[in-house]
This record gives C-alpha cells, structure tokens and sequence, in this order.
C-alpha cells in the first residue's frame, strides 16, 4: 500500500466523519447560485409586469389630482401658508437662496405629511380587502362581490367628475383651516396630513379609485408602493412650484384654459377603471406590459 505524504494528506474537519457527511449534506441541499439568481429574476418580472398598470395609474391619478380647478390655483397659497414666504416675495426673492431653501424646506415637510397619510390609508385598503375579498352575495341568480361593487361606486365617482351625475356630498367643504404661528418642516407636515385628510372635493374620486386598486393587491408592500407613486405624482408639481414659482405661473397659464377638459378625462379615466373592476378585467392589462420581462433580463444580464 502507498504511503500518503503528510502535506497531501486530507484533514477531517472536528467531529470526523459524521461532519464531512454533515457538510456534504448541506451542499447537496443548496441549489445553485445562478438558479437562485434567476429564480429571483423571474418573481421581479413577473411583480413588475403585474403591478406595471397599476403603478401607472397610480402615478397619473396624483398627477390629475393636482391639476385639478380647486387644488392647483390654491398651490401657491399653500405654499406661503406653509413657508411663511409671500408670493411676492418668492417672485422677487426668486434668486434668493435662503428664501428658496425656506421654502423646499416647506414643500419637503408638506409632502411627508399628506404621503405618510396616504400610504397608511394604502395599509388599510389592502388589509380591508383581504378581509372583503370572500364576501359574495347573489341577486336574481347573478353574483357579486365586493370589487364589483367598488367598480360601480367608482364609476359613479367618474360620471360626477365629468359633470354628467354630479353628487352634491362631495361638493361639500371639508378642508381644515390652519392657523399656524411658527413655521418649521413639522408645523408643514401637520398641514400636509390635513390636505390629505380634508381636500375630499377635489381629490376624493381619484383617491379612492387609487384605494380600491390597492386593495385588490395581495400584500402590504404593494399597496405602499401604489400609494407612494400616487403620492409621488402630487408630490412634482409641489416641489417644482417651490422650486420656481415663475415656472408654476407660466405653466399655469397653459393649463387653466383646459381645467374641464381635464376633469372631463379624469372623470372617463375612473369610468373606465370602474368598468373593469367591474367586470374582473382590471389584470387583463398585465398582457400589455410583457415587454418588462425582457427589460429586467437585460439589466440583470448588463449587471452581472
């Protein structure tokens, strides 16, 4: 027999031969990493494509809910509510760095306060609807459930945008009126939760829809995330607005001339949204974002 040299010579690990069989064990269990990597890719893709609608929407929806006749024409108010700053003085102190850092400053502390309050409403959509998804009740041998009946509230919603049923309710005024002494981010933020949780009016409807599409979502993290491009897309015309007040008036001279029109679109936008939750067709859009797959393959391919 053939004697091995000592610097060959293989060392059992402590514990002998039971830890090499140990060891051995686990690495047969652990799969590949190039299989765990695509594994992974895969659920990012498929989250992606199936949320890439939803998200979509979402962003539009806050964009439309600024761009609305009682919210964008009040934004420079707010905005001097906020900071302190007249709007005269953001005109002449436009070059001014310390009047511009006052009032980003401001904007930042407004749009954690009404986000905060969104994403939190987005925590309780999603929570309701697990609860509510189940429920089903049946009239005249047709069945329906909760989504459908949120579909038709929704579509209510859109036809009162468009001015063809308007629902007198939400005209009503439920907006809080501040007072405030001090200004600071925190005192900005408090005003920002109030616009949140008052400007019913305005973006009531769209905020809702926004909800009820959360709610469809099959976890809490989706549904933050839909309302944080939501609150992501109030957020950019606030934060440009402070940034240059001169850029807001000019295009809001653009804009104002088409406020119906928009609301109009708003209003066709919900109908739509209502009419495929309705109907259970609201992920057949899913379909029209396939090509994200091949996005996603090609970054993870770009990064490896």
């Amino acid at each position: 027999m053939l004697a091995i040299p000592a610097r060959l010579a293989v060392r059992q690990p402590p514990g002998g031969e039971g830890a090499w069989r140990s060891a051995l064990a686990v690495d047969a269990r652990a799969p590949p990493r190039d299989w765990r990597g695509a594994h992974r890719t895969a659920i990012l893709s498929a989250r992606m494509v199936e949320s890439a609608p939803q998200i979509y929407l979402a962003f539009a929806a806050g964009i439309l809910s600024v761009l609305s006749p009682c919210v964008l024409p009040l934004m420079p108010a707010y905005l001097s509510l906020i900071s302190g700053v007249s709007v005269e003085q953001m005109q002449d102190g436009r070059a001014d760095g310390a009047v511009r850092r006052r009032v980003m400053l401001a904007c930042l502390g407004f749009v954690v306060g009404f986000s905060s309050i969104f994403i939190v409403m987005g925590i309780g959509a999603v929570a309701a609807g697990h609860v509510l998804r189940s429920w089903r009740a049946e009239i005249f041998g047709i069945q329906f459930g909760v989504t459908q009946i949120a579909g038709i509230l929704i579509i209510l919603l859109g036809l009162h945008m468009t001015g063809i049923r308007p629902i007198r309710v939400l005209y009503r005024d439920t907006r809080f009126h501040f007072q405030i002494s001090r200004r600071s981010f925190l005192s900005a933020l408090v005003v920002g939760a109030g616009f949140a949780l008052g400007w019913s009016p305005c973006i009531g409807p769209i905020l809702a829809t926004i909800l009820t599409v959360a709610g469809q979502r099959e976890t809490v993290f989706d549904g933050v995330v839909l309302l944080t491009v939501y609150s992501a897309g109030l957020a950019i015309p606030f934060l440009l607005a402070g940034w240059s007040i001169e850029v807001f008036f000019e295009a809001f001279d653009r804009i104002k001339r088409h406020f119906r029109k928009l609301e109009i679109g708003s209003g066709l936008v919900l109908v739509a949204v209502g009419v495929l939750l309705v109907t259970g067709q609201l992920s057949a859009l899913n379909s029209q974002f396939t090509f994200m797959n091949d996005f996603i393959n090609a970054a993870e391919r770009a990064l490896q």
